[in-house]
């Protein structure tokens, strides 16, 4: 009775899992709703949308190499299919260079760091082994999942760096004493500086003249 009622309960949980993944995966539909009504990407990524593949990807490789993972094929599945779809309407409306960025990450992605985990974990005869290498690899990937929205914030570090030194410097020296440099007058320039300079400018006219007439 306690099997069938653990083995209950881990279907109850699972299957609530199923439902928060769902919903999950569908969050992004209002972003890619307003590119389309917008037809633009504007400044939107494709980075986690192409880390989401590989990670719905690399846990249905999982789910495969576990028995009795119904639960996690079917979601995975249902991921793959929603992100792909994510990707594909992203791909109609990015300008030429976020369409060739797209097409590097899914390559790098989904052919070439799922290709190698594959490669290397396939010879793995032991199969709790291969489980558990394939297992850590792809909670590490579901933590890059929740982590590459963080991209948006690079080009702006360097602002909040510079900002934050310019609020320590304010800080430090609000309320420091002003020095104020003595006001310099023309009253104050003695009178024999003044008219020399007069003078030389008056001859330096008069040369001028001369020679014109000349």
């Amino acid at each position: 009775m306690a099997t069938i009622h653990v083995a209950h309960m881990s279907f109850v949980f699972g299957l609530l899992g199923n439902i928060v993944s769902f919903l999950v995966y569908l969050a992004p539909s209002p972003t890619f709703y307003r590119i389309c009504k917008r037809k633009s990407t504007e400044e939107f990524q494709s980075l986690p949308y192409s880390v989401a593949l590989f990670s719905a990807m690399l846990t249905l490789y999982y789910a495969f190499l576990k028995t009795s993972a119904l639960l996690l094929i079917t979601i995975n599945c249902i991921g793959i299919a929603i992100e792909s779809i994510y990707l594909a309407m992203y791909m109609i409306y990015a300008p030429g260079r976020a369409k060739i960025y797209t097409a590097k990450l899914l390559t790098l992605f989904n052919v070439g760091f799922f290709g190698l985990i594959m490669l290397f974990t396939s010879p793995i005869r032991e199969s709790s082994l291969r489980l558990t290498a394939v297992g850590w690899i792809c909670a590490i990937v579901s933590v890059c999942v929740y982590a590459s929205p963080l991209s948006v914030m690079a080009p702006n570090i360097l602002g909040f760096g510079f900002g934050t030194a310019q609020m320590i410097l304010y800080t430090i020296y609000k309320d420091k004493k002003k020095d104020i440099l003595p006001e310099f007058k023309l009253q104050d320039v003695p009178n024999g500086t003044a008219e020399n300079g007069k003078t030389e400018k008056t001859e330096t006219l008069n040369e001028t003249k001369d020679s014109t007439v000349k």
